[in-house]
């Protein structure tokens, strides 16, 4: 899985914030690895360094699953460590959820393929 940082210039964007992203994010979709193969952050900081509010920095993850079209979330939060954290908790959940849809429905296909081959075979 790739996992790629994007920052604004009022946003630390550096090797360290992107250690914890990647931390962060592989702690989260381990379990979904396989399915999933890239992910990209992208942080921005919507008042810059001029005022500090309480939720000025704002975390967009994009995760792209195998042939499936991007999850987006969003979090802010008033540090990049925690709109990362919370992005990451909303992502793992909409992962898992999309995972789980999919799964249902290729079960769904398979178990109609399996009814209408063994209906077939009865006719006769």
């Amino acid at each position: 899985m790739q996992i790629l940082l994007h920052s604004d210039p009022n946003t630390d964007g550096g090797h360290l914030m992107a250690d914890h992203l990647h931390k962060v994010v592989q702690d989260a979709l381990s379990h979904f690895a396989e399915r999933v193969t890239r992910v990209e952050a992208h942080l921005s900081d919507v008042n810059g360094h001029t005022k500090s509010s309480d939720d000025d920095v704002h975390c967009t993850l994009e995760a792209r699953l195998v042939g499936r079209d991007a999850i987006v979330v969003k979090d802010q939060a008033s540090n990049a460590h925690q709109a990362i954290e919370g992005a990451v908790r909303k992502l793992k959940r909409a992962v898992g959820t999309e995972i789980a849809k999919l799964d249902l429905r290729n079960h769904r296909s398979r178990s109609e393929v399996s009814i209408k081959n063994d209906g077939a075979e009865g006719i006769g």
